[in-house]
């Protein structure tokens, strides 16, 4: 035991957050471990094996394994080796904005980024596949190498748990994604976990990973990323610089927000489409095991999410007779 881990042992926060982890790995577990039994990676059907390197066809391959566009290509017949489930890499971008801890009236984003990461953490870890993390910061991005086993998921969810939402340049999104490049040595899966409240400056970087890597967008929303209600004089406060402005909130400042942040979640969903990733959405007012089994859903029936459901519902749209915004 570290000193750090003897000075945090008996502080009631730090307990408090290590019992939320263990039962939100007991969530992930029981409730959707269950559910999602055949899916290698959880998240995403497949057969338990991955496409690999190709490579000149031998007397005594099997002939189903040849890759035809190859064979096309090179005149020379090549067949498409598989990566074994023990051998698969999956690598959680984490990005740790300072909107994640903004407290709005349904909680923290951050509970929401720690159950994605806890289930594609837990749910590629069995069979001795690994795991691994980058979290963008200030500077620049942390790596966390990738490990098998529960116990290192367990690890990275405390590194989430305990890392300050904070970015600045070097450290950003797209800085992260291009740690991923440099880091995954295998063919493997992708999962980027943000508010994708920034600029839309990483899709290239994206793209680059999408030759040898499968993506997953996880986008974590609040209602109030989506609509501000006409609550009258009100202030705001940016959480990136601290800055206050006092602003009347009518229904026209409300309409304008709206519009504004509907053509963004627009811009990054496009994005999304265009680097092939299918969108998980999770948002703090609705139950996040229901939102990945209905996603799961989708994905076994052969469709490409697109994170449209972040806008569905939203609390204040169906307001009780004779209520006021809180």
């Amino acid at each position: 035991m570290t000193h750090a881990d003897e000075g945090t042992r008996d502080d009631p926060a730090a307990a408090a957050s290590r019992a939320a982890l263990t039962q939100l790995e007991l969530l992930v577990t029981r409730r959707l471990d269950g559910v999602l039994n055949g899916d290698h990676r959880g998240l995403l059907p497949g057969p338990g094996t991955e496409p690999g390197e190709a490579r000149a066809y031998e007397p005594g391959d099997d002939v189903r394994t040849m890759d035809w566009s190859v064979t096309a290509r090179t005149t020379v017949p090549h067949i498409r080796q598989t990566i074994a489930d023990r051998e698969l890499e999956t690598w959680i971008v984490v990005d740790l904005t300072p909107s994640l801890d903004v407290e709005g009236r349904y909680g923290a984003k951050r509970r929401l980024v720690e159950a994605a990461a806890a289930t594609v953490g837990f749910l590629s870890a069995g069979g001795g596949s690994r795991v691994g993390m980058v979290l963008t910061g200030a500077g620049r991005p942390r790596v966390l190498r990738a490990t098998s086993g529960r116990d290192h998921v367990r690890r990275l969810l405390e590194e989430v748990t305990r890392a300050p939402a904070r970015v600045s340049p070097g450290g950003t999104l797209d800085d992260a994604l291009r740690a991923v490049r440099n880091a995954a040595r295998r063919h493997g899966l992708v999962v980027v976990i943000s508010d994708f409240l920034a600029d839309v400056d990483w899709e290239r970087s994206l793209r680059v990973l999408g030759a040898r890597h499968e993506f997953l967008a996880v986008h974590t929303a609040d209602p109030l990323d989506i609509a501000l209600p006409a609550v009258g004089a009100a202030l705001l406060q940016d959480p990136a610089t601290g800055e206050v402005l006092e602003l009347d909130v009518d229904d026209a400042l409300a309409a304008d927000y709206r519009r504004a942040a509907d053509s963004h979640r627009a811009e990054v969903h496009a994005a999304l489409r265009r680097c092939g990733a299918p969108v998980l959405a999770l948002r703090t007012d609705r139950d996040w095991i229901r939102d990945v089994i209905d996603f799961v859903g989708a994905r076994r029936q052969g469709g490409l999410p697109t994170g449209e459901n972040l806008v569905r519902d939203l609390p204040d749209d169906h307001p009780t007779p004779g209520g006021t915004h809180r």
